[in-house]
């Protein structure tokens, strides 16, 4: 098996090496990502400016781009033999809820499978992770439970996985997103000359966040495996839209 692994937060990160120690026994891997941290560079393409890519003596491949263009060089010609499938991770840090729609971690998930390949994208819950090998063992429980049982080639898995030592986790569930607060105010202050800088807020907490989401899962000391899909058509308001443009 042939797994191609991805991150947001750069080729050098202790997610991505903690990731690729926990399945090299498992499959054939290749590591393509980012030559530094793109945390919230969601879908970006690069289109205006040259790719380059670099590679590492152990064989890692570095790209000056985001998270989606690292997967999308792999897959359309980089490689030389096409992946089997797309893992990204370890993220430092959750991607619950609408962080799915900012986070580079998710985008490079989503676009193996925009090219046609199942996908796993894995993050690590808190502020200031510190138990990857439990978030590489829970990826390797998946992956070997999709080895014998494999799930449909346009599935998305968005995995998260709290904090804590391997044998504290209380086991998998299947879960929706949940939905957060509205995100802490921007912070404004000024560079050294005195001109003003305004930094994004803090995240919010978790708003929809009971039974069944993601959120609760993690706050229960339980994995997150949050299947995904792509579109984003809200069927069910189609016909009333028609009707209102008809009018």
């Amino acid at each position: 098996m042939k797994i191609l692994l991805s991150n947001d937060d750069g080729y050098q990160s202790e997610g991505l090496a903690t990731l690729a120690l926990a399945l090299a026994d498992l499959a054939e891997l290749t590591i393509v990502a980012p030559d530094r941290n793109q945390s919230g560079a969601s879908h970006s393409l690069t289109l205006e400016t040259p790719l380059r890519v670099g590679r590492t003596r152990e064989g890692i491949m570095y790209v000056n781009g985001t998270p989606t263009d690292c997967v999308h060089l792999a897959i359309t010609g980089l490689l030389e033999h096409e992946p089997d499938m797309v893992i990204a991770g370890i993220n430092h840090g959750a991607n619950l809820g609408d962080d799915v729609l900012y986070s580079g971690t998710v985008a490079a998930a989503v676009e193996g499978r925009f090219l046609g390949l199942p996908a796993i994208a894995v993050s690590l819950a808190g502020q200031s992770p510190r138990h990857f090998d439990s978030a590489g063992q829970a990826v390797r429980n998946l992956l070997l439970k999709l080895q014998r049982e494999p799930l449909p080639a346009d599935t998305i898995l968005n995995v998260n996985v709290p904090d804590l030592p391997y044998g504290e986790i209380r086991g998998f569930e299947a879960t929706r997103l949940g939905y957060r607060h509205r995100s802490d105010p921007m912070v404004e202050t000024t560079d050294p000359k005195g001109r003003p800088v305004f930094w994004v807020g803090s995240s919010g907490p978790g708003q929809d966040a009971g039974p069944g989401t993601d959120f609760h899962a993690i706050d229960n000391a339980r994995v997150s495996v949050t299947p995904l899909q792509i579109d984003l058509t809200r069927h069910a308001a189609i016909s009333s839209l028609a009707g209102w443009l008809a009018r």
